[in-house]
């Protein structure tokens, strides 16, 4: 077994971890500040080692954040002295630094990893991935080669099952969704790896799969006066409340995902027919949708009268300098989010981004009856598996999907 490392000890190799992650010189200066402070009191106690009643006893007699309200929103200040004690417990605990931002654009420096990840991201291209999926991919597969590197691994070939659960084991604290998220990336990561040769065990099969069940997941929905005030919170008399007005029309009258919606081109609009047709980013398959007189209006009175005079052939475009395309990683939630607060509409816990307003039309068009192959087709879903999920946010319809549900409750 391991020798426990002392504090000082911990810290030394800490630094080492930080310095190779590329923290800057201010950055480790600060931390070597917030260090020393703490084996002072360390001493004080008569403690060697850390530990997390250390490491909260520390914070509350220096900077009086209190055990209590860790989980409550803390300022910007007492959230960096509070990341201070729980860099030093992760690390002590996994032999790495968990982020959940990374400090610099390049997650990966070993040239082995590099190499490895640019071969991943052909590979993906050429299975035909959607571009956000690739970027989940590649991202979440150069995290995991990154803690590799944390543990003195330099290449893929060395890759252990012992390894892949000790960081899987670093997701703790993370949501369900992103667990999942991050595991189905590592498994088509060592898909790769196996299928190039660079290992010889199928990791893939071994790594256990957290399954997000969709058809237990309620949507998250809006009602019909939540989304009408949301609407009247928009000011359509300028250039960027006109573009806001056309994108969640979009959203809640044609249920549009928001991938789609940004990748909107000039050509996409039928405008004699009334149709918009487009390929659909997550299916790869055309859709076909009425251009309804609300819509249609909507986004001619942002093309003519809100939409920077830009050379861009993308119907919707960012308002402030560089003018330009939204990127892959603009989800829109901050848009939704800033209306919803002049609206006076109290933001929950449930997420309300662009794809609750896609669920709505769902709930909507099922409390008005319509076929769930209807509701398929307009949503764009390949088939209504995909769509019975929207089942879940209407009681009544349950019952008159499942017969045993009035039996049941005749037992309550």
């Amino acid at each position: 077994m391991m020798q426990k490392k002392t504090l000082s000890e911990l810290l030394h190799d800490l630094e080492s971890e930080m310095r190779r992650l590329g923290y800057t010189n201010a950055s480790i200066q600060f931390y070597r500040r917030r260090w020393q402070m703490l084996l002072k009191f360390a001493q004080e106690r008569g403690e060697i080692f850390y530990s997390e009643r250390l490491g909260i006893d520390f914070v509350e007699k220096h900077f009086q954040i209190l055990e209590k309200d860790f989980d409550r929103k803390l300022s910007q200040q007492d959230t960096q002295e509070l990341r201070i004690i729980r860099v030093i417990g992760d690390f002590q605990l996994h032999h790495t630094v968990l982020r959940r931002y990374y400090k610099h654009k390049e997650i990966l420096t070993e040239p082995s990893f590099i190499a490895i990840s640019n071969r991943f991201a052909s590979y993906c291209k050429n299975k035909s991935y959607s571009v956000v999926t690739i970027g989940h991919y590649i991202k979440q597969s150069a995290r995991f080669m990154d803690y590799l590197a944390s543990q003195n691994v330099t290449d893929c070939t060395t890759i252990s099952l012992p390894l892949i659960h000790d960081y899987i084991r670093t997701l703790m604290g993370y949501t369900y969704k992103t667990v999942e998220q991050n595991i189905c990336s590592m498994r088509t990561f060592f898909r790769f790896l196996l299928e190039i040769e660079e290992v010889q065990t199928d990791f893939a099969a071994k790594t256990p799969m957290v399954q997000a069940r969709k058809q237990t997941r309620i949507p998250s929905v809006w009602t019909a006066a939540e989304l009408k005030t949301l609407i009247l919170a928009i000011d359509r008399g300028s250039p960027k409340g006109k573009r806001d007005y056309a994108i969640i029309l979009l959203a809640c009258r044609l249920g549009m995902r928001c991938t789609d919606v940004k990748h909107l081109k000039m050509e996409n609009f039928h405008w004699e027919d009334k149709k918009l047709v487009f390929i659909q980013s997550k299916t790869r398959t055309a859709l076909t949708l009425p251009l309804t007189a609300e819509v249609g209006w909507a986004v001619i009175d942002y093309l003519k009268y809100g939409r920077p005079k830009i050379d861009s052939s993308y119907v919707f475009v960012k308002h402030m300098a560089p003018f330009g395309p939204f990127s892959e990683s603009d989800h829109l939630c901050r848009l939704i989010k800033g209306y919803m607060e002049q609206a006076h509409i109290p933001v929950l816990k449930k997420r309300r981004g662009m794809h609750s307003l896609r669920h709505t039309l769902a709930s909507m068009l099922l409390e008005k009856d319509t076929p769930l192959s209807t509701i398929s087709d307009i949503l764009g879903h390949i088939d209504t598996d995909s769509t019975s999920v929207y089942l879940k946010v209407d009681i009544k319809k349950l019952k008159e999907c499942s017969p045993a549900f009035e039996e049941g409750s005749d037992h309550e």
